[in-house]
């Protein structure tokens, strides 16, 4: 299979995908065409293990990696030494019509270890087959999750890099702590002043300097991403959307074609439209809820079909939903513009330069017929922490944002499909707030917050937690958005 860039360009391969990050014109690589998953298929998925389920999705993508060596891949990023649930991505039922798909079992208990434990090894193995032998310098702006899980899945491995950037003041106490630490010979994390989209768009910028790419070539270096832009990061989340419905079905919840909805609390759009990749796979998906926390610009996006930045940037309670330009969605775009590059090209350039761009009527149509969109304030996120906790439940603020938006989905369209919603954090990674929530007592101290938590449901503080109150800070460089690439050279 071939992919090939949202703004035009030529194809290439899955490695030469995955080891570019983000393409030369700057837009983001699609497969070619969607393989099909037939019903018997998911039948079979039904009977497997997680890593099982894994290579048989990413075999449809990866045509040039072995099997093999997929599966050596797969085994070495979900070893049971890293993830504490033998499901990897376990379900949870949260009442009669709602489970919960656990992602928050690996080393840095965020969603997002779900492909970047994976990436490395396929980062390797793309290097290799195309001859790279520089250094490959992997460049990350995180919202709070995704630096940690790259900096854990990159560090000390062989012939890369990392180096992530963060909002200064934008990451809940746990996060910070958590990069912040990392350990490694090959890490490197910074602060920006800013929010995450002046990180983003740093990074961004970088990948389209002539002059910062030759720096880091005299180097002996080439850029790659981590960031959801690159494609092996999004085909590895393709994967849970299938085992979330297979264990449905192994488990007597559905029938194998029955349709099953999904709710994905998300800022930058990537683990959402994994699951419409899966739709368009043959998964059946009846309707995809996206749910946005007071940056509500996806929601207004999906009601208006005008997709604009001007408005205000607000702190919330799941920082790390906390993005006003949501690069993944330019993937969708591509397939609303019936893989129009040229379109592509003018809408992010409107972007750019104006903050704004409009879909039309028929093309919002288009995408209301399988996404909803709908948002949560912190007074809505904390009343639902408190509600399902007393449910017996206990989730974090950006799970709590995709509960309330399904119960308002709910109310308002009295859908009653069965509902996967996607569970992106450990409550313990956001503990002040959520168990302010739960108590209505604010600790602002995250260890004694997080020994309030672990009295409320009795289960032990992850080790990954715990240890953050001994680790030496490690990383404490600082810059500006027009200085982060001095930043990496330096």
């Amino acid at each position: 299979m071939s992919f090939l860039s949202t703004r035009g360009g030529h194809a290439v391969t899955a490695s030469q995908a995955i080891l570019r990050g983000i393409a030369p014109d700057g837009g983001l690589y699609v497969p070619a065409m969607f393989p099909i998953v037939e019903t018997g298929k998911l039948a079979e998925l039904a009977e497997m293990s997680y890593e099982k389920r894994a290579v048989e999705i990413l075999k449809l993508f990866l045509e040039d990696f072995s099997i093999p060596e997929i599966e050596e891949a797969v085994r070495a990023a979900y070893r049971s030494d890293k993830f504490d649930h033998p499901a990897i991505a376990p379900i949870h039922r949260l009442d009669e019509a709602t489970w919960a798909l656990e992602l928050f079992h690996g080393p840095t208990l965020a969603f997002k270890d779900m492909a970047l434990q994976l990436l490395p090894h396929l980062m390797h193995l793309s290097a290799r087959k195309n001859r790279e032998d520089r250094e490959i310098c992997i460049l990350v702006a995180t919202s709070g999750d995704t630096g940690k899980a790259a900096l854990e899945g990159f560090r000390d491995v062989e012939g890369t890099s990392c180096a992530v950037f963060y909002p200064l003041d934008g990451v809940s106490d746990v996060q910070k702590l958590q990069m912040v630490t990392t350990g490694g010979s090959n890490t490197k994390v910074i602060a920006v002043r800013g929010n995450f989209d002046d990180a983003q768009t740093g990074v961004k910028k970088l990948f389209g300097s002539e002059d910062f790419i030759q720096k880091m070539a005299d180097q002996g270096k080439v850029l790659s991403s981590a960031n959801s832009i690159n494609l092996g990061r999004l085909v590895p989340q393709v994967v849970y959307y299938f085992s979330a419905y297979a264990d449905l079905v192994h488990a007597g919840a559905v029938t194998v074609g029955q349709p099953v909805n999904f709710c994905v609390p998300t800022g930058n759009f990537g683990n959402i439209l994994a699951g419409y990749y899966a739709r368009c796979m043959g998964l059946p998906v009846g309707r995809l809820i996206c749910a946005s926390n007071r940056n509500n610009v996806l929601t207004d996006f999906f009601n208006s079909g005008i997709y604009t930045t001007h408005r205000t940037f607000f702190k919330t309670m799941s920082p790390s939903m906390d993005i006003l330009v949501s690069s993944n969605l330019e993937r969708l775009l591509y397939e609303a513009a019936d893989r129009d590059g040229a379109l592509i090209r003018t809408w992010m350039n409107q972007l750019s330069v104006s903050g704004s761009y409009s879909v039309g009527e028929q093309r919002r149509d288009w995408l209301a017929g399988m996404f909803w969109g709908d948002c949560a304030d912190n007074k809505d996120t904390a009343a639902e922490i408190s509600r399902r906790f007393h449910d017996g439940y206990l989730m974090d603020p950006h799970t709590a944002v995709g509960s309330h938006v399904l119960r308002q989905y709910r109310i308002r369209f009295n859908d009653n499909t069965p509902t996967v919603l996607v569970s992106t954090a450990s409550p313990f990674k956001f503990a002040q707030d959520v168990l302010c929530a739960v108590t209505g007592e604010r600790e602002e101290d995250p260890f004694r917050a997080s020994e309030g938590i672990s009295n409320l449901i009795h289960i032990d503080i992850p080790q990954q937690v715990r240890a953050l109150k001994d680790l030496p800070i490690r990383h404490t460089a600082v810059c500006d958005p027009d200085t982060m690439g001095e930043a990496v050279l330096g």
